[in-house]
């Protein structure tokens, strides 16, 4: 027990960053700890808020669900970009070249701010269109237009806080990452109640309460990782003075980003068809699904936080030039992140109606968030696989297969398949959730096939 507790201290230390070498559930486990922790508070932004703005009431939560669905393409970019430095930056630690991982993470900050900008203005501008066009009634997008708005606008926050994560975890420094969304949620946690429902001289700004709380925790959150960066010199050191254009570096990056971006790019682009499907059964349809989503995600995210630890294991060691070390550690950690979702599926099938009824009092939307986990938990034995060999595709630099089979278990599979079942077939709502859970499980299979075929190891970063 004294030795468990040991390692886990080491771990929320980060007194380790080079992975190459010594046992491989030993880095697992340093990897990981943080790693999950990590997407603990990440996923805590969304069960907070949510968890708030259910006191307001069913629109607001509504509010909240249709502006992310339309944000996950936002996230999509994010997640791309720190999938591409996750694997660039891992390439050069496993090389032993520090400078050249430094240099990685400034072209990092650079491509991040400016797809920022491009992606966010638009949300700015057309906030009344988007919640429109994904089939709010005259009143919410009246009442929720500022909410969206301001959402869009913190998008350099919301990216970086990704990519600069994704950096640091390449460079084994995933304790940093995890404080930075220690910090970032402990400001969110504060500001939400009191912004939202005001306190004293400050007054109650409602759903916006919530945008206002979340960007400000997420501002705070990026420049702690700047801040730590700069200052770090183990296995990545970086100079922010020298924060100018390198088209190689950049070309690199954005190669490999590409393919991440698509991944979660076509991910995202089928939540925001099922959520509007889903939208044609009313507002309270679209608020079950979203806590019910909000849910889940806070349980997936910890699984994450495995795979993104497999994906460092694998970058760090193909670039030390240990291939078979590499696929152990992939292998492994879907193993553990099996074990995991396993338990917690059976918490959710036998446990649904008590963990919604935390969010919301409506029996409707109670019934659909309880149907929705419990049809999404009958897949987690193959998501868990499905997660951590994507994610080592990706940490081998192999962005472009983990697309296709996106695309086709998303597009081809996914959506048309979520359309008939729920109006051809006459299930309603829960066509959709089963739509889910068969592409889902789908992708898995194809994953794990396409990784034992171990083309992956010959990719060139």
């Amino acid at each position: 027990m004294k030795e468990f507790v040991q390692l886990f201290l080491s771990a929320l230390r980060g007194s380790e960053s080079n992975f190459t070498s010594g046992s491989i559930n030993r880095a697992i486990f340093l990897l990981s700890v943080p790693m999950i922790l990590e997407m603990v508070m990440e996923s805590l932004f969304a069960v907070v808020d949510v968890f708030f703005v259910a006191r307001i009431g069913t629109e607001a939560v509504a509010t909240v669900g249709l502006t992310e669905s339309v944000l996950t393409l936002i996230y999509s970019i994010a997640i791309g970009i720190s999938t591409a430095a996750t694997a660039l930056v891992a390439r050069r630690v496993g090389e032993g070249q520090p400078e050249e991982a430094g240099k990685s993470v400034v072209q990092v900050i650079l491509v991040s701010l400016a797809l920022a900008v491009l992606m966010g203005l638009p949300g700015v501008i057309f906030a009344e269109d988007i919640l429109q066009l994904m089939g709010g009634d005259p009143r919410l997008v009246a009442n929720g237009s500022g909410f969206t708005r301001l959402i869009f606008a913190s998008s350099p926050a919301i990216i970086l806080l990704y990519t600069l994560s994704g950096a640091l975890r390449g460079a084994g420094e995933a304790s940093i990452a995890m404080r930075a969304l220690w910090i970032a949620n402990g400001v969110n946690i504060i500001l939400c109640p009191l912004l939202i429902f005001g306190f004293g001289p400050v007054p109650a700004y409602g759903v916006i309460g919530s945008a206002m709380a979340t960007t400000t925790g997420r501002s705070v959150g990026v420049l702690y990782q700047l801040y730590a960066l700069t200052r770090n010199h183990r296995s990545v050191r970086v100079n922010l003075s020298r924060l100018v254009p390198d088209m190689d570096i950049i070309r690199n990056l954005l190669s490999l980003a590409a393919g991440g971006t698509a991944q979660f790019l076509v991910g995202s682009a089928s939540w925001i068809f099922l959520t509007r499907i889903l939208s044609t059964f009313g507002s309270d349809i679209v608020a079950g699904y979203t806590i019910a989503i909000r849910i889940i995600i806070f349980t997936i995210l910890p699984s994450w936080g495995m795979a993104n630890a497999a994906a460092t294991l694998v970058g760090q060691n193909l670039g030390a030039g240990e291939p078979g070390r590499a696929e152990t550690s992939a292998w492994r950690a879907a193993f553990y992140n099996m074990l995991f979702l396993v338990m917690v599926g059976i918490v959710f099938f036998t446990s649904a109606t008590e963990i919604v009824g935390l969010f919301n009092r409506d029996a409707r939307v109670i019934g659909i968030a309880v149907q929705c986990l419990q049809i999404f938990c009958l897949g987690y034995v193959f998501f868990a696989y499905g997660m951590v060999i994507s994610q080592s595709l990706n940490g081998a630099g192999d962005t472009r297969t983990p697309t296709l089979i996106n695309i086709f278990c998303f597009w081809v599979v996914e959506i048309p398949l979520a359309y008939f079942l729920a109006n051809t077939a006459g299930w309603g709502p829960p066509g959709v959730f089963w739509s889910v859970a068969i592409s889902e499980s789908l992708l898995a299979v194809i994953a794990v096939l396409v990784f034992r075929r171990g083309r992956w190891k010959t990719v060139q970063v």
